[in-house]
């Protein structure tokens, strides 16, 4: 079974002015963090909302430090549960990304594609025959042309 996490990241950013300013530089430093490791893992802003259900930017300012909520996506293969699944990608994202707490926000589990493979392969095993037979008839058919077009100053040598 593979499946996709999504791990809520908390990054501190210091010495900063604006939201988008600590968001651009929180998704920077998670990059330089990550890769070239993880060069898989997609990083996006996180989702922050207030009791009254109004929508926020994913960073919290306060005396020019930021907390910036990003959101870290990672397919895990061959996982035997989804529960495997996020602990691989916890401890995968965790060793890269020190002194930052992560959560799983979700786990979602892909559709595997044994059946879609297997009917490309049957299609494919088709196609190989029926080119096959095909070219046995045109290679049939280019001797008998051969037979019927050599020029007379080839025919001694032919015989």
């Amino acid at each position: 079974m593979n499946c996709r996490v999504v791990v809520e990241a908390a990054v501190p950013v210091f010495d900063v002015e604006t939201e988008d300013e600590a968001i651009r530089i929180a998704i920077s430093k998670t990059g330089e963090m990550l890769n070239p490791d993880l060069n898989y893992v997609e990083i996006n802003m996180g989702e922050r909302t207030a009791p009254s259900g109004e929508e926020l930017l994913p960073a919290f300012i306060a005396a020019d430090e930021a907390l910036v909520a990003l959101e870290l996506e990672m397919t895990v293969f061959n996982v035997e549960r989804e529960e495997h699944a996020s602990r691989i990608a916890r401890k995968e994202i965790g060793q890269r990304l020190e002194n930052i707490p992560l959560e799983v926000e979700r786990v979602d589990v892909l559709e595997d594609d044994e059946d879609e493979n297997e009917t490309e392969d049957e299609s494919e095993n088709e196609a190989d025959e029926s080119s096959t037979t095909e070219e046995t008839e045109a290679t049939a058919e280019s001797e008998a042309d051969e037979d019927e077009e050599i020029l007379p100053e080839f025919e001694d040598l032919v015989e």
